[in-house]
């Protein structure tokens, strides 16, 4: 099983905490974009934009299937928790919602390819976190902020995790 899984909004930095979490533990940080990626031989964005969100959602749940029996960190995808299958396989681990200001995510995603977002990035955050927040809330055990320095937001997902699985 997962030793953790990082879900959240694009640019929350669910990816890069993954191998930083990975590396404080010495186990595999997983990326399910990446697995998906690997899996259908084209990068997520291209494969969403030809397929569609239904087609990627799928492949997303089996990556995230995937994931969850690895000994590692799992970074997903800022959607999985769109399905009520996957957020029934969060509930299951441990999981926390990785979550900024809007500034600094819109900073963050700022120079990547965000098909889900549209052409004005800042509105399609506000909009995916009035969709999406009450799915990340229910499917986490705890929320933290992923603002500041690298090493100070491990120091709070670290406390954070002695806390949710003591």
């Amino acid at each position: 099983m997962a030793r953790l899984v990082l879900v959240g909004l694009p640019g929350a930095g669910k990816s890069t905490l993954a191998r930083a979490l990975a590396d404080v533990w010495g186990c595999a940080a997983i990326d399910t974009d990446d697995v998906v990626a690997l899996k259908v031989g084209t990068p997520v964005a291209q494969y969403l934009r030809v397929h569609g969100e239904a087609a990627f959602r799928e492949k997303e749940f089996d990556a995230l299937r995937d994931a969850l029996s690895s000994d590692g960190v799992v970074a997903t995808g800022a959607g999985v928790v769109t399905t009520s299958a996957a957020r029934g396989l969060l509930k299951k681990v441990p999981t926390l919602w990785i979550d900024s200001d809007d500034e600094t995510l819109l900073e963050r995603v700022s120079d990547g390819e965000r098909p889900l977002l549209g052409e004005d990035h800042r509105q399609g955050l506000v909009d995916l976190r009035v969709q999406r927040e009450t799915w990340y809330r229910s499917s986490a055990r705890a929320r933290v902020d992923s603002s500041g320095p690298l090493d100070e937001v491990v120091r709070r997902i670290l406390i954070e995790v002695d806390s949710v699985t003591s």
